[in-house]
């Protein structure tokens, strides 16, 4: 953080937030973002300062980028409704959705022009971005050391023509410079990738110092080592917020089909033309789908990339759904026993 404690309006402070305060609340209560997540604590900035929360055990799910009520006994109170977060189904085998980031204005998927990239994980980033209805930006790194850096720069671009997509050298202040842009007072910007695609090596570059440490890379699969252990938001000199969090090996999505919907508008607009409304885009006669594959409007990597996403979404997504109706039918059995107990000791 900056050595000035910065206001709310440079925190990221919107009238979206401002209508759901009460004039009580104002005069009893701080108001801070969540700047740092950690597994046992909140750290909270406010126009008085860092603060360390003390969280209730019964608080609702917390992340990065919230804004919060809290006492002035450092007592968290409530968490603001979000105008956006990322999320993803936690990793492994764990049933339960994990939040990334809140109230995150544009995400900048970052992505190295080594054996990383990969068109589909990409497109699984901007899923994530469109089902927030969050800007997605791409930045490919490492481009001082790939001969096909354009070639890979359009490949991406392709993706969606209105995206902006930059390859860039990111140990280069000068290739930095098209990202101060997206860094305006305000703004919080967040960096999604896997370890070692640069993510550090971009936020030192845009905080000007060595904030973050950097991690070498393995040459046999260009893979890097996690050098980011927790997320954490950064007031930028331009103006902005910076929100990094750590590389993240699997990131399944759940409840995003409006995200892939989006992301594969051009599918699912062909879809609609099959003649059978439950064509599997495979075998079945009349496929708009297959018919854009045969004549190259569709690439056939693209179609495999979309129902992969589409079928991974609505998995997790029931899985999600049924551990909360089981929760939900468990809190309702603990409730009536509570209930009944009481009866009980009262002689009902």
């Amino acid at each position: 953080m900056t050595t000035a404690t910065p206001t709310l309006l440079q925190l990221g402070w919107k009238p979206f937030f401002g209508q759901q305060l009460s004039l009580d609340e104002l005069e009893a209560l701080n108001v801070g973002r969540i700047v740092e997540h950690h597994r046992s604590t909140l750290l909270a900035l406010s126009e008085q300062g860092q603060h360390s929360l003390n969280i209730p055990p019964d608080t609702e799910k917390v992340c990065v980028g919230d804004w919060v009520l809290f006492d002035n006994d450092n007592r968290l109170i409530r968490t603001l409704e979000r105008q956006s977060l990322f999320q993803r189904k936690a990793p492994g085998s764990k049933v339960s959705s994990q939040f990334i980031a809140a109230n995150v204005d544009s995400l900048i998927i970052v992505c190295s022009l080594n054996n990383d990239f990969n068109l589909n994980r990409i497109e699984r980033y901007i899923a994530i971005a469109k089902e927030a209805q969050v800007e997605a930006i791409v930045v490919l790194t490492k481009a001082d050391l790939c001969e096909e850096a354009d070639d890979k720069r359009q490949q991406v671009q392709a993706l969606d023509p209105l995206m902006m997509v930059h390859a860039i050298n990111a140990l280069s202040a000068e290739e930095l410079l098209p990202l101060n842009s997206y860094c305006k007072q305000g703004a919080t910007i967040a960096f999604l990738g896997s370890s070692g695609v640069g993510k550090s090596t971009l936020v030192n570059g845009l905080l000007g110092y060595q904030a973050l440490e950097t991690g070498e890379i393995r040459e046999d699969d260009s893979k890097g080592r996690h050098t980011t252990t927790y997320r954490a938001l950064k007031v930028l000199p331009q103006g902005g917020l910076l929100m990094d969090t750590p590389g993240m090996r699997e990131l399944q999505l759940a409840e995003c089909e409006q995200g892939v919907s989006e992301t594969f508008h051009e599918i699912v607009a062909l879809a609609q033309q099959c003649k059978f409304s439950d064509c599997s885009h495979t075998s079945e006669p009349n496929c708009a789908v297959q018919a854009a594959i045969e004549s190259g409007e569709l690439s056939l990597r693209r179609l495999n990339s979309y129902q992969k996403l589409i079928k991974e979404q609505a998995f997790n997504s029931a899985t999600l759904s049924e551990k909360r109706a089981r929760d939900k039918a468990f809190g309702k059995m603990v409730n009536r026993v509570q209930s009944e107990a009481s009866c009980i000791k009262k002689g009902y």
